[in-house]
C-alpha cells in the first residue's frame, strides 16, 4: 500500500519515453509516460586548441577514426563530465597528440547546429615540439602557415579556427570569435 508522496514497494517498471510537448514548453521532448519526467537532450560541448610552437608552427592531427578519417584537424573532442573546459582542451591535446600545452585564452565559440555542438576553441602554446599520435590519431605534424594541408582539413570549423588564430597573432585581451557570417559548419 502506498500513501501520497511515497513510492510503491516491489519491482518498478522501467521508464517508457515518448516524444511529446510538456505543458508550458514549446517543443517536443522525451517524456516518461509513467511519471512525467522530462529527459532534456542538449548540445554536446567540444573543446580544442590551436596550439603553436615558439617558431609559429601549428599542431595538426590526422584523424584515425570516423568521421573523416585521414583528414587533418586540431586536437579537440568532447568535454567529459566533471572537468573544466580548459582541462578538457588540455586532455584532448594529450590524448590526440601527446602534446603538453599552456592555454592562453579562449579563441572562439562556434555553433554547429546540424551536429548539436558548441565548440570552445582555445589559443595555446606547445610546451615542447615533441608530439606523437594518440589512439585516435594516425599522424601529427607541426605546420608552418604556408604548409598547412588546406585541401585535407576535416571540418569547416578547423579552417575558421586557424584563420581566427592568425588574425589575432600577437594580440591579447580580444573577444572570442564566432562562426563566420552565414556559416553553420556544413561540409561541402
Amino acid at each position: 500500500m502506498t500513501t501520497p508522496g511515497s513510492r510503491p514497494s516491489g519491482p518498478q517498471s522501467p521508464p517508457q519515453f515518448v516524444r511529446a510537448v510538456p505543458e508550458g514548453d514549446d517543443r517536443p521532448r522525451l517524456m516518461c509516460t509513467r511519471c512525467g519526467f522530462v529527459r532534456y537532450e542538449n548540445p554536446k560541448v567540444v573543446v580544442g586548441t590551436v596550439a603553436a610552437w615558439n617558431d609559429g608552427r601549428i599542431l595538426l592531427c590526422r584523424r584515425a577514426i570516423e568521421p573523416r578519417p585521414g583528414l587533418w584537424t586540431l586536437p579537440a573532442g568532447y568535454l567529459e563530465l566533471h572537468e573544466t573546459a580548459v582541462e578538457g582542451a588540455q586532455r584532448e591535446a594529450w590524448e590526440e597528440a601527446r602534446a603538453r600545452i599552456d592555454i592562453d585564452q579562449l579563441l572562439a565559440v562556434y555553433s554547429i547546429p546540424r551536429l548539436s555542438q558548441i565548440q570552445l576553441i582555445y589559443r595555446a602554446r606547445l610546451l615542447s615540439p615533441d608530439v606523437s599520435p594518440g589512439s585516435e590519431t594516425s599522424e601529427t605534424g607541426l605546420f608552418e602557415w604556408d604548409r598547412i594541408p588546406w585541401s585535407q582539413i576535416a571540418f569547416p570549423s578547423v579552417v575558421w579556427a586557424l584563420n581566427h588564430y592568425r588574425e589575432r597573432l600577437g594580440q591579447s585581451g580580444f573577444a572570442p570569435f564566432a562562426n563566420p557570417p552565414g556559416e553553420t559548419g556544413e561540409i561541402p
